[in-house]
């Protein structure tokens, strides 16, 4: 192996400390440039290498679209606007019309049910009047009728046992010899009364006629009633 040798005057050459320290100081910065070489990207110096590319739109059938491609899908997505509008329009029309026939119907029915006539109330059949026999039962019994709706008292015994006293049953009966009869007011009647009793004590609702059977009987019951507590209580002239 071959030994390499400096040159003599090389060796002759003495390095001094000024010397070693500009070597020191060019292998520093040596490194130095290195480090920063190997730590910087490789693309530095072309930062928009990195930028995002703009993205060109295509058809469908990858190919570019033009302007005018462009116009039409425009035009297009403005017809689809413009029909969904329409068909939002014509939806709120028919829910808007659907609401007022609603609205109409409920309003015709109830002015139907407001003109609707009233039902009639149906009439009380009419109660036929109570018939009575025209003999002395059949006023009894009328009279007691009317004595008990005007609340005057009295029995079928008590106004029969009375009559029978009085006049027999006659009503057409006249007291000419006692004293009403001196003093020119006879008794008359079924229960023989006097005409200013009958007046004070007539019972409205009968005739105002002294000597007719009801008229007579029920005014001098009343009177008994005012005077005797009943026609019940009375067992002689009273």
């Amino acid at each position: 192996m071959s030994r390499f040798a400096l040159p003599r005057a090389a060796r002759n050459v003495r390095i001094t400390r000024a010397h070693k320290a500009s070597a020191a100081l060019v292998a520093t910065a040596s490194c130095a440039a290195a480090l920063a070489f190997t730590a910087a990207p490789s693309d530095a110096a072309t930062p928009s290498a990195h930028a995002p590319a703009a993205v060109k739109p295509v058809s469908a059938d990858g190919m570019p679209l033009t302007a005018k491609d462009r116009a039409d899908d425009g035009k297009k997505d403005r017809v689809v606007a413009s029909s969904v509008a329409d068909g939002l329009k014509v939806t709120a029309v028919e829910k808007q019309g659907r609401t007022a026939k609603v609205a109409a119907s409920r309003s015709v029915e109830r002015k139907t049910m407001a003109q609707a006539p009233k039902a009639t109330p149906k009439a009380k059949p009419k109660v036929a009047p109570k018939r009575y026999a025209n003999n002395l039962d059949g006023w009894i019994r009328q009279s007691l009728d009317i004595m008990h709706a005007k609340g005057i008292p009295g029995s079928y015994e008590g106004l029969h046992r009375n009559i029978m006293r009085e006049s027999s049953g006659n009503p057409n009966a006249v007291n000419d010899w006692d004293i009403n009869a001196i003093n020119g007011i006879p008794s008359k009647g079924l229960l023989q009364v006097i005409q200013p009793t009958f007046d004070r004590y007539h019972v409205s609702g009968t005739a105002d006629n002294l000597v007719d059977p009801v008229a007579n009987i029920t005014a001098a019951a009343n009177y008994a009633a005012h005077r005797y507590g009943s026609i019940d209580n009375v067992n002689s002239a009273y």
